[in-house]
């Protein structure tokens, strides 16, 4: 046979006619099984059956093909080894120098037919002789391989990748059947465990949730392999919902931003904010402040906190519908008040830095990102307008750019320096949200708890002037947003018209 042998057998046949007759051109021997030797044969190639050179032909329809001396000596064989070539040479075995191989679609149709056995063992040993053989597991990679032995015959630093992914693929592929046969589905759950979008790491099951964001949809919760729950299980209350986790995972990193205050609450509804509050006199003071912010909203809603809840804080809500409360503790008192709220969820936060990337299901596929940690302080904003902000009004701009951070976009926060004022989230066009969180702003609200000093945050540019004119008429004084846009001198001479203040951060803190 030819010097060059290559060994193609393939489940998935996308691209492989062209490589193919790439590798034909580069005079390749072709040493190939049952379906795929059929495809490359129709497509005009000339292939040499696996059957035909070890002798043996494929029996039990097909589940053993390539499980033969001849095929692994082949790959495994050490170029630099005598006493390999010697073993070769008497058996009368050939070198192989080239592996394509893919494997059956178990993770997308897990059945034991779709277990491959003889594609991960010669993939495997194609990649642990990576430094003489170069092997291929994915179509994707078919252009570069080639292109990579047209010019210098194949580089080692190529064969040290491709064998890398093999490893991670066949790590992958593992995990999915042994996942398989720890009876992973039942008509009424998901999968105790699952594979993470990453391929390098396991999803435990926590728990089954009752259902998911609504009643016909099931749900569970997984915690991924070395990552940590960020509140204790509930000390009362009915189970979690899918709702609530999301709720609550909202609430949390909202309080991340305020965690070092004196005291601070914060109430969400819909993982958006409807009031957020500080206080250098009490949690309970906190907590009034917030409420006050949006007492419709506030109904139902998900309450977290800085501190612990005492006896004093607990009486100040234990007569409001609330879903869940978070706290880093709850005193003894605090429990014995709650207790008669049979259904109301207690959680205990952890302190924990939280995941470092966020994963969501889309397109077909999973986005990873990095959490969005970052917060750009009063240092690193730059005033755009004829005048800039006074000190109360910076305290103010810095408490509401924290805010609009967590509301979804498009996001318009008023506040002074210690409260929310009104909250415009989720509207298609920016212009909407400042007409919500406006709205929000002129509902009535307690003699004590009126503002003196009101600024607005944008989450992002404001796009056109507009914005600008009903901020002033709604009597803001200052406005903080990241700037970037088109119309940006527009917006800044607006602000001049009316004296606002505007700062620009530079960073955008979108939240879909």
């Amino acid at each position: 046979m030819s010097e060059k042998l290559a060994l193609i057998s393939v489940y998935d046949k996308t691209g492989l006619e062209e490589f193919a007759k790439r590798l034909d051109k580069l005079h390749f021997k072709i040493l190939s099984t049952g379906q795929t030797a059929a495809f490359l044969k129709k497509s005009g190639l000339s292939v040499y059956e696996v059957s035909d050179y070890t002798g043996f032909s494929e029996i039990l329809e097909g589940r053993v093909k390539t499980l033969h001396p001849k095929i692994h000596a082949g790959i495994l064989a050490r170029r630099s080894n005598q006493a390999d070539a010697k073993t070769l040479a008497d058996l009368k075995i050939d070198w192989i120098d080239l592996v394509v191989v893919n494997l059956y679609p178990f993770e997308t149709a897990p059945t034991i037919d779709n277990i491959d056995i003889g594609g991960p063992t010669m993939l495997r040993a194609a990649a642990k002789n990576f430094e003489r053989v170069t092997v291929v597991c994915e179509p994707t990679d078919y252009d570069r391989v080639a292109k990579s032995l047209e010019t210098n015959g194949g580089s080692a630093e190529l064969r040290r990748e491709m064998a890398r992914k093999v490893f991670m693929l066949t790590a992958r592929y593992e995990k999915a059947i042994a996942h398989f046969f720890q009876g992973a589905t039942t008509n009424n759950h998901l999968p105790n465990k699952t594979t993470t979008p990453t391929k390098d790491s396991d999803w435990s099951l926590v728990q089954h949730l009752r259902y998911g964001e609504n009643p016909h949809q099931k749900a569970s919760l997984y915690l991924v392999e070395g990552g940590e729950l960020i509140w204790e299980p509930p000390l009362q209350g009915k189970e979690l919902s899918y709702n609530n986790i999301l709720d609550a995972d909202a609430a949390w990193w909202l309080m991340q931003e305020f965690k070092k205050e004196p005291f601070a609450c914060a109430i969400l509804k819909h993982a958006n904010p409807c009031g957020v509050a500080l206080s250098k006199e009490s949690l309970v003071d906190a907590f009034k402040k917030a409420y006050a912010c949006d007492e419709t909203s506030a109904f139902g809603g998900i309450v977290i906190f800085n501190r612990e809840v005492d006896k004093q804080c607990a009486e100040s809500f234990s007569q409001i519908f609330l879903e869940v409360i978070l706290a880093p503790q709850f005193s003894k008192e605090a429990l014995e008040i709650l207790s008669a709220k049979k259904n109301l969820r207690l959680l205990v936060t952890r302190a924990v830095k939280g995941p470092a990337r966020l994963i969501r299901s889309a397109g077909g596929g999973q986005l990873i990102q990095e959490t969005d940690t970052m917060m750009e302080g009063p240092s690193k904003w730059a005033t755009k307008t004829k005048r800039g902000p006074t000190h109360e009004e910076i305290q103010a701009l810095e408490f509401a750019w924290k805010v609009a951070k967590h509301v979804r976009s498009n996001a318009v926060v008023f506040s002074n320096a210690e409260k929310t004022l009104g909250i415009g989230a989720g509207q298609p066009s920016r212009v909407g949200s400042v007409k919500v969180a406006i709205m929000k702003f002129n509902e009535p609200r307690t003699p004590n708890l009126e503002p003196r000093t009101i600024v607005c945050a944008s989450d992002a540019f404001f796009p056109f002037a507009d914005n600008i004119e009903e901020l002033a008429k709604a009597g803001a004084t200052a406005v903080i947003q990241p700037g970037g846009s088109i119309k940006d001198l527009e917006v800044i001479a607006a602000a001049d018209k009316h004296n606002l203040a505007m700062v620009f951060t530079g960073v955008r803190h979108f939240r879909h």
